[in-house]
């Protein structure tokens, strides 16, 4: 590898060190569809995201607020002093990308055949916390 490669690579590496996130890959469920659950969360402190995602009727619901349990725990064990209360995380961004397509067809009428196309997501989930970004600016 050559210089700058190895200079970015490691750049890269010290952002991830200050970086608390967690993936869910190839999600059985459309990126619409995921995309209406993580609107509501967006940029809202930890517990009360949580609370939105236990009472809400959607089946992404559920996958989404495990995801959220995973990035807190990966924020945990970076900070193994300090408590997930007293940090003021919040969910800094979220967003959702497409993931694999199976395609399928459907029999139709006069010997005809409809594609299906089975859509999954990839979610991406980054928390933050205010605190930290308080000490950074003074």
């Amino acid at each position: 590898m050559g210089a700058r490669k190895t200079e970015f690579a490691n750049r890269l590496k010290e952002e991830r060190k200050n970086k608390y996130y967690a993936v869910l890959c190839n999600c059985p469920s459309s990126p619409r569809k995921m995309r209406y659950v993580i609107d509501m969360i967006r940029g809202i402190e930890i517990n009360k995201a949580l609370d939105i995602l236990k009472y809400s009727n959607k089946e992404a619901a559920d996958k989404v607020e495990k995801l959220l349990l995973s990035a807190i725990a990966n924020w945990q064990v970076k900070h193994e002093g300090v408590r997930v209360e007293e940090s003021n995380l919040y969910v800094k961004n979220v967003f959702v990308d497409g993931g694999r397509m199976l395609k399928r067809l459907r029999t139709a009428p006069q010997g005809r055949a409809h594609r299906i196309r089975k859509r999954s997501n990839h979610v991406t989930l980054i928390l933050d916390s205010a605190n930290i970004k308080e000490t950074e600016t003074k």
